[in-house]
């Protein structure tokens, strides 16, 4: 299993995660800001366990992300 966890607040809305892997991102018509899908928010982090399949694609978002808002890790 892995957590990924994204301080939604401080998304610029690059997209660079929905294109690494759009299964477990998208982005807000509202906001503009990304949205992690299936996610649980507390505290203004949002978070969601998911199996390691996912591992590659959520690591290359967190990688590519401009503000370093997603963390990934394995449990």
């Amino acid at each position: 299993m892995i957590v990924i966890t994204h301080q939604r607040e401080k998304c610029i809305g690059c997209n660079y995660c929905v294109e690494e892997a759009p299964y477990r991102w998208a982005m807000s018509h509202k906001d503009g800001k990304s949205i992690l899908v299936d996610s649980k928010e507390s505290k203004g982090f949002f978070t969601v366990r998911v199996h390691d399949d996912e591992y590659e694609d959520n690591h290359n978002a967190a990688e590519a992300c401009p503000v370093n808002i997603i963390h990934i890790k394995k449990i």
